[in-house]
């Protein structure tokens, strides 16, 4: 399966829309959409994860090695990941609480909320 990155700007954040699958093929094209979003200047990107129906070790790291750009840039990633098990793309949310790494991102179950600085993010 293919995957594919849609840009969308609203208001400070960039919001990248991933569909497919996130595996070791596919995971240098969403890396290299975050260096491009870092590289024009956008800090505030938001991964919205909820079409993404499959995600291996390598899409775990290149969501880590995103979290660490992003820090280390000055700005904030937030994922869009469905609130419950039952949704669509829920399977990326398994992978991250099963490996432990869930509590290391802001997760959110939608872009409104994600792009509201003053939403909550969901408990991990």
């Amino acid at each position: 399966m293919t995957l594919k990155v849609a840009e969308t700007e609203r208001g400070v954040w960039t919001v990248l829309h991933i569909c497919g699958e996130l595996d070791l093929v596919t995971a240098p094209v969403v890396r290299q959409s975050v260096h491009d979003a870092v590289a024009v200047g956008c800090h505030d990107v938001v991964l919205d994860l909820s079409e993404v129906l499959f995600c291996d070790s390598s899409g775990v790291g290149v969501l880590i090695a995103s979290r660490r750009l992003m820090r280390s840039c000055g700005g904030r990633l937030r994922l869009i990941l469905p609130a419950r098990g039952a949704e669509e793309g829920s399977h990326v949310n398994r992978v991250l609480a099963a490996l432990g790494v869930r509590r290391l991102f802001e997760v959110y179950p939608d872009w409104d909320s994600a792009v509201d600085d003053e939403a909550q993010p969901l408990s991990a």
